[in-house]
């Protein structure tokens, strides 16, 4: 399938919002590429397949992924909607004849990130925080990053404002995305705090 030709058939599938979402998520992904030296092409079809699972309700994201082979955490069964990355990963090879791994990958961790993310991985992430429909307290000053810091700085202070946002709903934080943070700072040489004790 060429672009042209994904993009008509997931706007069959998702909803015109949704649809709409994953346009500014290509687009955005496609500018963040350009300003870091990363595969254009690569982020503008991962940014626009990112949420092709999200075409399955919610309650039957479990049965799609266990049909799939994918393991469901407990984390995962408590928020199912979480599954539609892992799903949307194995969808694109089934839908959208997509074969690039790197694609898959985006797409695999686009919501909660995870170990080693590549700056194609962490675009992606980052594209759908603020692709031009978010509308948060928080999205301008992210707009505002990925035009001028680094791309671990923006994915850093991304994941540090998830987590935050998580904690303050009082829901689980999911350790794919401690972990990305982790990694993160770990890689710039700054140590960590041990805690209170």
């Amino acid at each position: 399938m060429n672009y042209e030709e994904m993009k008509a058939e997931l706007q069959k599938r998702l909803k015109p919002g949704r649809f709409r979402h994953s346009l500014g998520v290509a687009e955005t992904a496609v500018e963040l590429a350009r300003r870091f030296g990363v595969d254009e092409e690569k982020a503008r079809v991962a940014g626009l397949l990112h949420d092709c699972a999200r075409e399955f309700p919610n309650d039957s994201m479990i049965a799609e992924a266990e049909a799939r082979g994918i393991v469901v955490e407990p984390l995962e069964r408590s928020m199912p909607l979480l599954l539609h990355a892992y799903i949307g990963a194995q969808r694109v090879r089934e839908i959208y004849g997509i074969e690039d791994e790197e694609i898959c990958q985006a797409i695999y961790c686009h919501t909660v990130g995870g170990s080693k993310m590549t700056p194609l991985d962490k675009i992606i992430w980052y594209a759908d925080m603020i692709e031009p429909s978010r509308d948060y307290p928080e999205v301008e000053y992210l707009r505002q990053l990925a035009r001028e810091a680094n791309l671990d700085e923006m994915v850093l202070v991304g994941l540090s404002e998830s987590i935050i946002f998580v904690v303050r709903k009082g829901h689980l934080v999911h350790p794919a995305t401690v972990q990305a943070r982790n990694e993160i700072i770990l890689a710039r040489g700054v140590k960590g705090s041990q805690g209170m004790g």
